[in-house]
């Protein structure tokens, strides 16, 4: 399935604007980054709410009604706990200092 670029470019945006505004960090691996993003826009697409990509449902729509996963999670907005690795604290020993896509 080939995903709009519009889509990908919208969910790298509300990456950057949710860093920033959280304090939080890509990862240093930023093949992690791209790939949580490709899925984050893939179930964007396809179910109209950015569902972590990195967990398994029995029920994507049912999953996405409830929003507990739709990114960002409510782990991430009351803890800063990020599954999928995209949102990392600076204490983390993943996280780079990267809040953008732009070098």
């Amino acid at each position: 399935m080939t995903i709009n670029p519009k889509v990908i470019e919208s969910m790298k945006s509300f990456a950057e604007s949710y860093a920033k505004s959280t304090d939080t960090f890509f990862c240093i691996d930023l093949d992690v980054t791209d790939s949580v993003i490709q899925g984050l826009s893939k179930n964007k697409e396809l179910f109209g709410a950015p569902l972590c990509p990195c967990r398994y449902y029995d029920s994507k729509e049912d999953e996405i009604s409830l929003a507990y996963w739709n990114c960002p999670c409510v782990p991430m907005r009351e803890r800063k706990e990020c599954h999928c690795m995209l949102f990392l604290t600076p204490e983390n020993e993943f996280s780079s200092r990267l809040q953008s896509f732009k070098s």
